[in-house]
């Protein structure tokens, strides 16, 4: 798994008894040569937009996760939970989309799988779907949303370059629905998240994501959901918070 990388999914892993293997992140994604190959057989990736870092992964790294891949013998995992919502260029697509290439030793496992869960095709719900799509719905609501989420976005880049300079650097992501910001001046993360939680403001501190401290100290931000007023709002406070975290560690 990516390290940070999402909780959920190491908690599911866990708890069927999987060990798991931390990996790093760069600019680029997954650092492949930190993991054993001898000893991993499932990776699973957040390339579209990784979590939480909100980092891309770049066409080189994706093609030798491949190679990776098919050297160890392992299964990829993609999570592709959010690449729709891109702010630069076209979505990038998932290495697989829609459907699942099972490994020939394990299909024996998921036909059982999917005689117990899914007897029958939803074929209603598929028909609607396919309305939906084929219609333009679907694509028009994206590109809607993309415009409404674009825009939240650069009201907090802007804010925060006029607000949070010094104490707060956030990153600029190219798509998805929260991005990452790293403290300045030596303030801690669990403190300046419970700061922002006093003052309203929701804000999660990036060692919640971690597997020891691989990363500097940091927040997520979320956008997507807060309107352009409330993100105005959220960050005044979120400076003030952070301000006031500073002069504290300092005194």
């Amino acid at each position: 798994m990516e390290n940070p990388g999402y909780p959920g999914a190491r908690l599911a892993f866990q708890a069927f008894g999987a060990k798991i293997f931390a990996a790093g992140v760069d600019n680029e994604g997954v650092i492949l040569n930190q993991l054993p190959v001898q000893a991993v057989r499932l990776i699973y990736v957040t390339p579209g937009h990784q979590f939480p870092l909100g980092t891309t992964m770049s066409l080189s790294r994706r093609l030798r996760l491949l190679e990776w891949a098919r050297k160890a013998g392992a299964v990829i995992f993609e999570d592709d939970y959010d690449s729709e919502y891109r702010y630069s260029g076209r979505p990038i697509p998932a290495l697989r989309l829609g459907y699942m290439v099972v490994p020939p030793g394990l299909m024996d496992y998921f036909e059982a799988i999917l005689s117990l869960t899914i007897r029958h095709a939803p074929l209603l719900e598929q028909l609607v779907l396919t309305d939906f799509m084929t219609e333009g719905h679907f694509g028009r609501h994206l590109r809607r949303m993309r415009e409404v989420y674009a825009e939240r976005l650069s009201v907090l880049l802007e804010e925060a370059r006029q607000r949070l300079a010094g104490l707060l650097e956030i990153s600029n992501v190219e798509a998805g629905l929260q991005t990452a910001g790293w403290l300045c001046g030596g303030i801690n993360a669990e403190s300046a998240a419970a700061a922002a939680a006093e003052r309203n403001v929701d804000v999660t501190s990036m060692s919640r994501f971690s597997r020891g401290r691989v990363v500097p100290e940091g927040l997520q931000l979320g956008f997507a959901a807060v309107e352009t007023k409330e993100i105005r709002r959220g960050v005044r406070e979120l400076a003030i918070a952070l301000e006031d975290e500073r002069s504290s560690s300092k005194s």
